[in-house]
């Protein structure tokens, strides 16, 4: 039984045409208004097709006529008319707002009573009003292994494999490579996609994470291929991306030391110099808080060495009110290293009370 093949039903009245397959075991059957019926397939018998290793069934003149409907008003078709093959192909119902790209990969437990016994099935789902032709494909060893390959109708999906916990651990990486059009009529491009997926292989002994949704009757686990025309994010990374990536990052958040600025020397003479340590480095990522206050005792001490042989130099260093630990270690530096040096608190109503101020002597 194929696309085209014009169908009866055996356990009640009706027939039509097969215009696709919802799974393995279920046809869409449309019938002469045009609606598409699921059926199962033991319940249809072909009556017409143009394989002709299928042999017809006579089904009388009241069911052939009632199967091939009127050619024009009144009129059936003749006998000879009924032995030619059908040629005719349904074109895919497609549907408002259907033209952004939305592909899942999705897994159905066939016995979800018997979740650590029951085998899967592997579908992909095509929810846009595109043709997708793609391949399926997981990795095994260096390179990869095609487990399907085909072309999903538009607004529907394509049963691709059962299979069995056994070949779970090969399937924890699989990848999907798939191209979108519209056959006999114009329409937007697509860009080619090849999405990797990890899959997570422990969630096929879980109940709980099969969930509803819009494309089976039966709880599902689904994957994001495409959605809403972006293509889901490769989630797995190799051991030697990962090296790359992590090099990568220690160099990007290596605390990068500005270039040492000049003091501005305001019209009072005052020198002031901000110790608050984004002033100081441009990134503190990884840095403890011991070795943020010795990089800001480092610019203290570089200022006051610079300006010890300027007799009278009054110099504001900002630090902060906070907890008061770097102030208390400013003052600690002052007694020990720069005792010919006076300090005092910087002017209040300019700094508030985060801020000293050093007379060199």
């Amino acid at each position: 039984m194929k696309i085209g093949d014009k169908v009866r039903f055996l356990s009640e009245v009706g027939g039509g045409i097969v215009s696709g397959f919802q799974d393995k075991d279920t046809v869409l059957v449309r019938d002469e208004d045009g609606f598409d019926i699921p059926m199962p397939v033991r319940e249809c018998v072909v009556v017409e097709t143009d394989d002709y290793n299928i042999a017809k069934v006579n089904t009388g003149t009241h069911d052939k006529k009632k199967l091939v409907g009127e050619r024009t008003a009144g009129q059936f078709r003749d006998e000879d008319e009924d032995d030619r093959p059908v040629t005719f192909v349904p074109k895919p119902q497609e549907r408002r707002n259907g033209d952004k790209l939305n592909v899942f990969l999705a897994y159905v437990p066939m016995n979800p009573k018997e979740m650590t016994t029951t085998s899967f099935e592997a579908y992909l789902v095509n929810d846009s009003n595109y043709y997708v032709t793609f391949l399926y494909m997981s990795v095994e060893g260096t390179g990869w292994r095609v487990r399907f390959q085909g072309t999903v109708e538009p607004n529907t999906k394509l049963f691709m494999e059962e299979f069995d916990r056994s070949v779970l651990n090969d399937m924890e990486r699989v990848c999907v490579q798939c191209l979108a059009y519209k056959q006999e009529k114009t329409f937007l491009l697509k860009p080619a996609v090849q999405v990797e997926l990890r899959i997570d292989t422990v969630k096929f002994y879980k109940l709980h994470t099969f969930q509803p949704s819009d494309f089976f009757e039966d709880n599902a686990l689904v994957y994001d291929v495409v959605k809403d025309d972006v293509p889901a994010r490769t989630v797995f990374v190799n051991a030697e991306q990962l090296k790359d990536a992590l090099l990568k990052k220690a160099t990007d958040e290596r605390p990068v030391r500005q270039p040492a600025r000049k003091a501005e020397q305001p019209k009072n003479g005052i020198i002031e110099i901000d110790l608050h340590i984004n002033e100081l480095l441009d990134n503190t990522a990884g840095l403890s808080n011991k070795e943020m206050l010795d990089c800001q005792i480092k610019e203290f001490r570089r200022v006051m060495d610079e300006n010890l042989k300027n007799k009278g130099q009054k110099i504001v260093f900002i630090h902060g009110k906070g907890e008061g630990v770097l102030r208390s270690e400013l003052l600690k530096e002052l007694k020990r290293a720069y005792k010919g040096c006076t300090y005092q608190d910087a002017s209040f109503r300019e700094y508030g009370f985060g801020a000293t101020m050093v007379t060199i002597h």
